[in-house]
């Protein structure tokens, strides 16, 4: 084939895509265009897992590292391949199937769609307090220390509202949760840390709470995830809230203990709870079709050198670089997203106020704005 006939062809070939994509996008829209059906929203945190694992699969300066791999041709028969296509649908196969395909995905930077902390201290209470409240608090909310939040959370927001009152819920792996919720004065009831279900048990809580005392967390205040998303899931059957957060952790603290096939092993774990959360969500007539799940993570990781992977804070260039997943009834399907304006980590609480309908700036009018493109706008 001539170039100028292979220039021609790619262009035709690319000129079809997007108008394929641009036509499915009319079609979302003309089929969504009447009354938005989100009806409630679970926010779901990936504590400290960086944008190059989930946008590049594994990293090849680490998989084969034998500083912070125990059996590196293990880890590379389980999660290596030729393309980093083909790595990240080996490490997050629910982003890279149903996400990817149905949903939005923003922070991939080799595609020019940059997610950023507005934050400067790139470490978990002042992540997730932004995520939270929608607005970096540098000046009071600086270190992980437990003390209770003194700004109101988005959830404590909903919890305000009749409609939702007692729809409100969260589940983390860390301890510090109730303080950044402010559990004190919000209200709202927080399962963190080695917590157990309390009031009347299901037959399986009364076994997670068992089980939760026999099997020893690697780390003093985080305990392993299988039990926050379990304790999540049967506190949705019993109570059905309409906000849910469920935050995830082991992925921050295999990389501070420099275990990077932990991390990656949790990493994939975290993307099948997720998967098993969209799952059993869609499963129940309450939520199917009226639930949006919005993901994120607190903070980002170095890179250079190598070894700054483990770390993240104000002194690790990179560590303030995230990204976001949106997947719900109403969000079009444009999948990995490039060439976007940078977003915020201080959107979250706006886009989880848009879609419940709520006018969260009443109470924090510095908060970020929504993120319009996952809502069709």
């Amino acid at each position: 084939m001539k170039v100028s006939h292979l220039i021609t062809h790619k262009s035709t070939t690319r000129l079809v895509r997007g108008l394929l994509t641009c036509a499915a996008l009319a079609t979302f829209i003309t089929a969504n265009s009447q009354k938005p059906k989100t009806e409630n929203v679970v926010l779901i945190t990936f504590d400290g897992l960086r944008w190059q694992e989930l946008f590049g699969g594994a990293d090849s300066s680490l998989v084969g590292n034998k500083n912070y791999v125990k059996d590196p041709v293990g880890l590379r028969q389980q999660f290596w391949a030729p393309t980093a296509d083909e790595r990240r649908r080996k490490l997050m196969p629910f982003f890279w199937s149903t996400i990817a395909r149905e949903g939005q995905l923003y922070g991939n930077r080799w595609l020019n769609s940059p997610v950023n902390c507005s934050n400067k201290m790139w470490f978990s209470y002042p992540g997730y307090n932004e995520i939270l409240t929608g607005a970096a608090d540098d000046a009071r909310i600086k270190s992980n220390n437990k003390f209770n939040n003194p700004n109101i959370t988005v959830l404590e927001y909903a919890e305000q509202q009749p409609a939702f009152k007692g729809k409100v819920a969260a589940f983390g792996s860390w301890d510090v949760f109730p303080f950044i919720i402010n559990e004190e004065r919000s209200k709202i009831p927080v399962n963190a840390g080695f917590e157990n279900s309390e009031g009347k048990l299901t037959e399986r809580e009364a076994f997670l709470n068992e089980l939760q005392q026999q099997i020893p967390s690697p780390w003093g205040g985080v305990r392993l995830d299988a039990f926050t998303h379990h304790y999540a899931k049967e506190y949705v059957k019993k109570n059905k809230p309409r906000l849910l957060f469920i935050s995830y952790g082991e992925t921050d603290d295999f990389s501070h203990d420099g275990k990077y096939d932990a991390y990656l092993r949790s990493a994939l774990q975290t993307d099948q709870f997720i998967a098993d959360l969209w799952k059993f969500f869609q499963a129940m007539p309450e939520y199917k079709g009226k639930t949006t799940f919005i993901i994120t993570t607190d903070h980002g990781r170095g890179t250079e050198p190598v070894d700054n992977w483990r770390n993240h804070g104000i002194d690790v260039p990179g560590a303030g670089e995230i990204w976001l997943a949106i997947l719900g009834p109403d969000t079009p399907p444009l999948g990995e997203m490039k060439n976007t304006a940078p977003l915020f980590q201080n959107q979250v609480a706006g886009t989880v106020a848009a879609w419940l309908k709520l006018d969260y700036a009443k109470s924090r009018a510095d908060a970020g704005a929504a993120v319009e493109s996952a809502m069709g706008k």
